[in-house]
């Protein structure tokens, strides 16, 4: 993901808290909020109660590739903050964009695949 697609200040993660909607799984939690311009934004939090620094650096890992291979399909003009539970870190690459694919099609903010 490139600088603009990321969201690193305490003020935009504490905006999208207080004015976005969240939904979640068992493994993630997806505050959405709706903005001006044509690109998402995404912010990923991981506590250190899911692991130490290797196991929550995987889980980032996971989800911006996740990111990069549904980007067409998610809505581009929201912001995103993914946050990682427990059970998050027992999955690998394929169960961590299932669960991520599910979550957002929970949020509705997941297009329909065009086959």
């Amino acid at each position: 993901m490139n600088k603009k697609q990321r969201i690193k200040k305490n003020a935009e993660f504490q905006t999208i808290f207080k004015k976005g909607k969240s939904f979640a799984n068992r493994q993630f939690v997806v505050y959405c909020l709706n903005k001006e311009e044509d690109y998402y934004r995404v912010g990923l939090s991981v506590s250190k109660k899911v692991g130490n620094a290797v196991v929550r650096n995987r889980i980032k890992r996971y989800i911006r590739q996740t990111f990069l291979e549904i980007h067409d399909q998610v809505f581009p003009n929201m912001d995103y903050i993914i946050i990682a539970r427990n059970p998050a870190a027992k999955l690998d690459f394929h169960e961590t964009k299932k669960s991520m694919e599910h979550v957002l099609k929970v949020a509705k903010v997941l297009k329909k695949k065009s086959l």
